[in-house]
């Protein structure tokens, strides 16, 4: 599974939220979410985590596949 990077990114800057405040909001790594802004892949409960310390559905985070 893969977030789409840019929405994430886009995301964070929209909540003025950095790195650390995500990995400690979403009980996640900071290497865990500056992977996912690289583009890496990750399970889905990574992406379940971090939409809710976002506030956003985790579809809304995910790469659609062409």
């Amino acid at each position: 599974m893969r977030v789409d990077r840019v929405k994430l990114i886009a995301e964070m800057a929209r909540q003025d939220i950095k790195v650390n405040e995500l990995a400690k909001k979403a009980g996640i790594s900071r290497n865990t979410v500056t992977a996912l802004r690289s583009g890496k892949t990750c399970y889905r409960n990574t992406v379940i985590h971090v939409a809710r310390a976002l506030g956003v559905d985790p579809e809304e985070l995910l790469k659609k596949e062409e």
